[in-house]
């Protein structure tokens, strides 16, 4: 990702579902509107519908927020939110609509009723052939510029994980993963993933990694 500049790119113009408002949408307004059918994100005042999740990404996030939400309500570190519920950026008109987010106790004051306001500590998305661009590109960018302290991007379809985090000039780069394929996070201490986990046909037992993380 280091050919990656801070500059937002559009490579693709925005995919506006039928029926929906075609001038210039606040974000109260998708607020209010956004409860129909499907998954929205809102981007310069247009709507974007995604595509809807596919079995394994359902599962893959589904595996990742229990996993991730035991941990950080054992730590009392915080919280973990599950799509569909968005983060708004101020130095773009944008609601993004994250896979996964933490929001630690520092940030807790962030948490509106239908958004988390401005930043948060860490963001995971699971790329899909739709979202490839948007994930790896547009929302890299994003994430990097509001601050978002960890980001992990992870892809079934390539079995690929990557990790990013901060370095000196506040600027992501790529977190090492042990040669076993263990990943230690920088933002919830203490919690580490071994990448082998994501890739399995049927993912690993609830109970099987909190014994692996000797939680219970």
């Amino acid at each position: 990702m280091e050919n990656v500049t801070t500059e937002i790119t559009r490579n693709a113009a925005p995919q506006v579902p039928p029926n929906v408002p075609k001038d210039y949408l606040s974000y109260r307004r998708f607020l209010e509107w956004n409860g129909e059918e499907g998954w929205f994100e809102w981007l310069d005042g247009e709507i974007i519908k995604m595509s809807n999740p596919s079995l394994r990404h359902q599962d893959l996030s589904d595996f990742l927020t229990a996993i991730l939400r035991f941990f950080v309500e054992a730590k009392k570190y915080g919280k973990v939110i599950s799509a569909p519920f968005q983060i708004k950026f101020d130095f773009r008109p944008s609601g993004r609509q994250p896979d996964i987010m933490f929001v630690s106790n520092e940030n807790l004051h962030r948490l509106q009723k239908q958004y988390v306001d401005g930043t948060t500590d860490l963001i995971i998305e699971i790329v899909s052939p739709e979202s490839l661009g948007r994930d790896t590109q547009d929302k890299f960018q994003e994430y990097e510029m509001a601050g978002v302290k960890e980001y992990w991007m992870i892809d079934p379809n390539t079995r690929t994980a990557n990790f990013y985090g901060f370095d000196k000039n506040n600027k992501y780069k790529m977190l090492p993963i042990s040669a076993a394929g263990k990943f230690e996070s920088r933002v919830i201490e203490g919690l580490w993933i071994n990448t082998d986990w994501l890739w399995q046909e049927n993912l690993p037992n609830l109970m099987d990694v909190l014994k692996d993380w000797k939680l219970v």
